[in-house]
């Protein structure tokens, strides 16, 4: 942790080395503002480098699509780098790239970020073509068009040739009867086919707008100055009207639900998943500490015990979204050794929750699991990139003050949170099963 805490750097010509500033991992050093036509600005200062990390994060995924119109925030993603009527198509990458730069997006259930990885000196650059294609997006249905198969491409190679992806689709849209959690990031392939220019340029008028993003920057910058850029390029984009609020809520589950899938395969898959709170309930840590219990790593009991121990899986794993905005899933999965039967590895993971409800977890196992979140989080600060993204992903569920208490909240979990948290959120009659069954 010291290593990462202290860092040495040439600045400049200098060939002296200058000792930085050991980086706060909290939010003090925060500037924090939101323009006039709403957009939500965060800067930090760290100076270990002379690089910048420039993210644009938007509050719109898979959550805010309509059904018919599944994958089209994924599908607007790809489109944002196919011009603007000043850059045309593939410039901003281009120029990214001639400027020694690397620039990606991803784009979840519920939200969509891009970001660049720069020279300190080169944010202007940077703020000038986010500012650019946040509002003047070419979107000609050549190009769109053209994209289009580039994404179903990607769903037949991520989701729909990859078992395991597929199956957790299946397993998903089994969950979810109301919520648009059921969907597909990607989309469903008749709706990729089907979506039109028109449809596309409506979802990024109403979406891509200031007041529905958050623009951080952290790096090697002088925070007053960036400002000044960041109201010089942005300042003058008018103020949009505000997205329709997601208002669904998804009705309590009653009863088990199960799908098998018949595939090509090499070996069987089984998932299981339970609906669970989001980040807003005083539940969320006590969630997010059970999930590295159990799947946190060779040291966890999922791994322990299926993989190690008794033979039966070739690997086994859990997870759960503490980001998430609105209740999700908790999800388990695991793979059979050759010789196991999915039954065998279903009873095997229901006998592991079994076991959280019944005996509280030793304090060893509580500490290490605690000091594993603690230190992936710390272990964040260590990279510009991580230390925006953060700051991102907390000022999406509510503000990025949020970060300076999630250590604590995790620090304060005891052995009895768990099993509560096991006991509520796990019963046998409500989990959602999902058994991948491999074709010959």
């Amino acid at each position: 942790m010291q290593r990462l805490l202290l860092a040495v750097v040439l600045v400049g010509v200098s060939v002296a080395p200058v000792v930085a500033q050991a980086p706060s991992a909290g939010t003090a050093a925060v500037l924090a503002t939101t323009l006039n036509n709403g957009l939500r600005v965060l800067l930090l200062e760290d100076h270990r480098s002379p690089i910048a990390s420039v993210q644009l994060w938007y509050r719109v995924g898979s959550r805010n699509e309509r059904p018919g119109a599944t994958g089209i925030a994924h599908f607007l993603e790809h489109m944002m780098f196919k011009g603007t009527h000043r850059y045309g198509p593939r410039q901003f990458a281009r120029l990214i790239e001639q400027n020694g730069g690397q620039d990606n997006a991803f784009t979840t259930q519920d939200l969509t970020s891009y970001f660049v990885n720069i020279a300190a000196d080169k944010v202007g650059l940077v703020l000038e073509l986010e500012a650019d294609r946040m509002r003047n997006l070419l979107l000609e249905p050549k190009e769109i068009n053209a994209e289009r198969e580039v994404v179903i491409e990607e769903r037949r190679t991520r989701t729909e040739d990859d078992p395991g992806s597929f199956l957790g689709e299946e397993v998903s849209s089994l969950a979810f009867k109301a919520h648009p959690y059921g969907a597909p990031i990607i989309g469903w392939m008749e709706d990729l086919k089907r979506i039109t220019p028109a449809e596309i340029r409506a979802f990024y008028d109403v979406h891509y707008v200031p007041n529905n993003a958050t623009l951080v920057v952290v790096g090697d910058i002088e925070a007053p100055a960036v400002l000044d850029q960041v109201k010089r390029q942005f300042g003058g984009i008018a103020r949009g009207a505000d997205p329709p609020p997601v208002v669904v809520t998804e009705p309590v589950q009653n009863g088990e639900r199960r799908v098998i899938i018949q595939k090509q395969a090499k070996l069987p898959i089984v998932y299981l998943a339970w609906h669970v709170p989001s980040q807003k309930s005083p539940d969320a840590p006590a969630l997010e500490t059970l999930s590295v219990i159990l799947s946190g790593g060779r040291a966890s009991r999922l791994y322990r015990s299926l993989v190690y121990d008794r033979r039966l899986a070739l690997e086994a794993g859990g997870d759960y979204s503490y980001f998430s905005l609105d209740p999700n899933l908790f999800w388990f999965w695991a793979t059979p050794m050759p010789g196991q039967t999915p039954e065998t590895l279903e009873q095997a993971l229901l006998d592991e929750m079994e076991q959280l409800r019944s005996e509280p977890v030793a304090a060893e196992e509580l500490a290490r699991a605690r000091n594993q979140v603690e230190a992936s989080f710390v272990f964040q600060q260590d990279s510009v990139y991580r230390r925006a993204a953060l700051l991102a992903r907390f000022e999406m569920i509510g503000g990025y003050r949020l970060l300076d208490a999630y250590v604590d909240r995790i620090r304060a979990v005891t052995a009895a949170d768990v099993q509560r948290v096991a006991r509520m959120y796990f019963p046998a009659d409500r989990k959602n099963v999902g058994v991948l069954l491999p074709l010959p």
